[in-house]
C-alpha cells in the first residue's frame, strides 16, 4: 500500500542523506512531503518561528507515516523535535530510521547519533521509542523495505489512537546547545535497533 510520508531530518547536516533516501524511488515524488530547497528553506526561516510551524503543519497534512532520519545531530535539533510531536499529536505513525551509514558526497559516512524518540514521552512517561521501532537504513535494507515498516507502523499505531498527548519539551528552538538530558557522545559501535513490546510483539 503506498502511504504518504512526511520526512522529518536535520537539513543542514543530513540533506545530502536525507536526498539518497528520497532518490531511492521507494515512492511517487507526490507521496514525499518534507523536502525543501536550501533557497526556499531560507526564506521561510526568515519569517520566523510561526512561518516554519505552518510550512510543517502544511507538509504533514494527508501523510500517515512520518519517518525521522536519524544522524549524528538530529536528537539535537528543535525542529525535528517539533515535527516529531506535531506527527505523533495528528496520528501519525512514527518510524526511527538511521542514515549515518548512508555515505554523503564526499564518500564518507557519519557517526551514530542519539534516536531522538528516545527523549520524547507519552504522558504515562513511556518513551515514545518504546512504541515506534527504529531501523537502520542500509543495515537493514531500507530500500526493499521501508514501505513495508510503514505499513506496519501504520497498523501499530492504531492501538495507540487515544495516546496523542506528549510530555512537554525541553529543546529550545533558538539554542544549538544540547539539551542536558542528551549530553552523551554518539556510539560508534553496532547499530541498535530498537524492537518495542506492545503492538510490535509476535
Amino acid at each position: 500500500m503506498t502511504r504518504k510520508i512526511f520526512f522529518s531530518f536535520h537539513y543542514e547536516r543530513d540533506a545530502w542523506r536525507a536526498g539518497q533516501v528520497r532518490n531511492s524511488d521507494l515512492l511517487p515524488n507526490e507521496d514525499e512531503y518534507g523536502f525543501i530547497d536550501a533557497a526556499a528553506w531560507e526564506e521561510i526561516k526568515r519569517k520566523g518561528d510561526k512561518a516554519i510551524e505552518n510550512w510543517i503543519k502544511e507538509q504533514l497534512e494527508g501523510t500517515s507515516v512520518t519517518v525521522v532520519l536519524i544522524g549524528a545531530e538530529t536528537s539535537q535539533r528543535p525542529w525535528v523535535d517539533y515535527e516529531i510531536r506535531t506527527s505523533w499529536e495528528r496520528g501519525n505513525a512514527i518510524i526511527g530510521l538511521y542514515i549515518h551509514n548512508v555515505k554523503d558526497q564526499e564518500n564518507k559516512t557519519d557517526a551514530q547519533g542519539i534516536n531522538p524518540l528516545d527523549n520524547i514521552y507519552l504522558a504515562n512517561g513511556q518513551p515514545l521509542s518504546s512504541v515506534c521501532k527504529t531501523y537502520d537504513w542500509v543495515n537493514n535494507d531500507g530500500r526493499n523495505n521501508l514501505g513495508t515498516w510503514a505499513d506496519e507502523a501504520a497498523s501499530a499505531r492504531t492501538q495507540y489512537k487515544g495516546e496523542i498527548t506528549l510530555k512537554a519539551g525541553t529543546l529550545d528552538r533558538h539554542s544549538t546547545a544540547t539539551p542536558l538530558s542528551q549530553k552523551s557522545y554518539a556510539t560508534t559501535g553496532p547499530t541498535v535497533i530498537n524492537n518495542p513490546s506492545g503492538p510490535w510483539a509476535q
